[in-house]
């Protein structure tokens, strides 16, 4: 289930695209089935909500017509309001054509009225509307809706040309008003080759969680002479390593700036058993914790065959030498090793599978970070 913020709200997946074409395409098809062989209508459709909804509905109808658009608002954030405010359009002579209201959502009813009684006076020769979503439990009026595409239960929807507040239009499947998911962070961990970054890049997008990457965070403040950046080079300079207070503080800047996400994943940290540690101290403070560690399992001579067909185009001198690709996988399991017995001792530990296609390791891992 993806999981989407606008504003201070967030909007759980609730009808894919997919769906939403067929019910496009069914609407188009039934209205063209009702009219005469050479009826031409005139569609019209209600911004700023059917923006999309209209463009793919006289797609998909197989026939000639004429569109227009009118535009009024009748919400305020989430609520529904009888408060319909002034109707910019039609300047069409309308006299005995056959007029249909495309709508994208009928709920109370109350812009939807007020918009058929300004056509009704325009002496059509018929007046029909089409709806994409229908609220059956809070229609208030007694209009007979000729085409409803789907009835739904009255919860707030985004996307597909709907909007909380200005934002969501753009998304093309609809999402529905959720509670605020409680917050899951893991730690992705992965061999060289595994396609870790790969996964790390879906996850975040599906559910809408933040990527931590400690090389990511390392180079930002350096480039950035942060305090924090300043600190770490003096390190890297004098030829030592970076100490873990150091790279803890950069992560914890991250953390604090994206506490209102939905989870975090922590990608090149931790690296060993004491960093392990200190993160867990510091998401302690801060009411959170790592609620697992997701390891991509994929045996070596795949990944070494992986790695050496990656270095014909990578422009990376060690991506095409199998010996120093073998001492990066030396150096990872021991440091996986150590992990896993970490996280292991907090029931924390899944290793996934990471041979096959993109889709399918996505699926696994989903699997695992739906039943945190």
């Amino acid at each position: 289930m993806k999981i989407i913020k606008l504003h201070d709200l967030y909007f759980s997946s609730f009808i894919e695209k997919d769906e939403i074409a067929a019910i496009v395409k069914n609407l188009a098809w039934q209205v063209k089935e009702d009219l005469s062989e050479n009826e031409i209508p005139i569609f019209v459709g209600i911004l700023n909500g059917c923006f999309l909804f209209a463009a793919d509905f006289i797609r998909a109808y197989q026939g000639n017509c004429e569109v227009s658009f009118v535009k009024l608002a009748s919400y305020n954030g989430t609520k529904s309001t009888d408060d319909v405010k002034h109707l910019v359009g039609i300047n069409e002579d309308l006299t005995g054509r056959t007029i249909i209201i495309l709508e994208d959502i009928i709920d109370t009813g109350s812009t939807l009225q007020e918009i058929y009684n300004i056509f009704r006076d325009k002496n059509v020769k018929e007046l029909k509307i089409v709806t994409l979503f229908f609220k059956p439990d809070v229609f208030k009026k007694e209009l007979h809706i000729n085409y409803i595409g789907k009835s739904i239960e009255d919860k707030f929807i985004v996307g597909y040309g709907l909007d909380y507040n200005g934002l969501g239009r753009n998304y093309p499947a609809i999402y529905q008003l959720t509670n605020k998911p409680t917050m899951k962070n893991i730690v992705l961990f992965g061999p060289p080759g595994a396609g870790k970054g790969t996964q790390a890049i879906v996850l975040k997008e599906k559910y809408n969680l933040v990527h931590i990457s400690t090389g990511d965070v390392f180079r930002f403040n350096i480039k950035n002479e942060t305090e924090l950046g300043k600190l770490a080079k003096s390190y890297i300079d004098a030829g030592d390593l970076v100490p873990d207070e150091v790279t803890i503080d950069m992560l914890k800047d991250e953390v604090e700036k994206n506490s209102d996400a939905c989870g975090i994943i922590f990608d090149g940290f931790p690296r060993t058993a004491s960093q392990a540690t200190a993160l867990d101290a510091f998401l302690t403070e801060k009411g959170m914790q790592i609620d697992a560690m997701i390891a991509l399992e994929v045996p070596e001579d795949i990944l070494v065959e992986r790695i050496l067909e990656r270095g014909k185009t990578s422009g990376r001198t060690d991506d095409t030498d199998e010996e120093k690709i073998r001492n990066r996988f030396n150096e990872y399991n021991t440091k996986t090793a150590i992990l896993k017995d970490f996280y292991q001792a907090q029931n924390k530990y899944f290793g996934i599978n990471g041979v096959g296609s993109i889709e399918d390791i996505t699926h696994r891992i989903s699997t695992v970070f739906e039943t945190l």
